[in-house]
């Protein structure tokens, strides 16, 4: 009788577990059902930042690229602390522009959504950072002319992740990058093409200047149109 009575009271713990487990996984889906909704309705908000934010880090890129040249940028270690230094004041910038979209919206800037945006972005701009420091512990790793071959195809990673939570435009344009990013290297692999430092920089200046700007004449016409209709 004290069996039954064991495995009857064990049963019952079983079923409190479950349906605990149960609860917390209705709320699990409920919270992040939220978040997409939330983020869905403040895709406008990040579309309007997104033109700003490309001129500034385009612009960013072109000066970079120029001065890199100028000065002469012209050894590993200064070349990536050079085009590190450009992706953290472009970072910052577009912070800053978002943040005053924000604000302007009256929406919270440190949102749930952007942690989510924040959160997507990092695994791949990690990734791109790391091989910088590592060429810069050991040149012999990669040659540092190829770097941008690289950067470019982490960053169209990050691009495409953070597009789940904005227009397919985004995501299309990530993955122009990580092709482009590919194909240079294969490229590169198969030739005998000489990347010099001055080459280097030019591809910068093209791919994170040059090609953003682009992207964002496309998005400040387009959002024009968007708000007309």
């Amino acid at each position: 009788m004290a069996t039954y009575l064991g495995f009857y009271l064990d049963f019952l713990d079983l079923n409190t577990l479950l349906c605990k487990a149960l609860d917390m996984q209705n709320d699990w889906a409920e919270e992040h059902l939220h978040t997409i909704r939330t983020l869905m309705e403040r895709v406008a908000l990040y579309r309007r930042a997104l033109a700003p934010v490309m001129f500034l880090t385009g612009g960013t890129g072109i000066l970079f690229s120029i001065c890199g040249q100028l000065l002469k940028v012209e050894n590993p270690i200064s070349f990536v602390i050079w085009w590190l230094a450009a992706g953290l004041v472009a970072f910052l910038l577009t912070l800053f522009i978002t943040r005053r979209q924000a604000l302007k919206d009256k929406e919270p800037f440190w949102s749930n959504p952007t942690r989510q945006v924040i959160y997507s972005l990092i695994p791949p701009l990690f990734a791109g950072i790391s091989t910088g420091i590592a060429v810069v512990i050991n040149v012999s790793i990669v040659n540092p002319p190829f770097l941008p071959a690289f950067w470019i195809m982490f960053y169209g990673i990050a691009l495409y992740s953070a597009g789940f939570f904005m227009r397919r435009g985004m995501k299309l344009f990530g993955f122009l990058f990580v092709i482009a990013g590919g194909i240079m290297l294969i490229v590169l692999a198969l030739s005998k093409i000489t990347v010099d430092y001055k080459i280097a920089h030019l591809l910068m200046g093209i791919f994170f200047g040059v090609i953003h700007i682009g992207y964002g004449v496309y998005l400040h016409f387009t959002e024009k149109s968007v708000d007309e209709q």
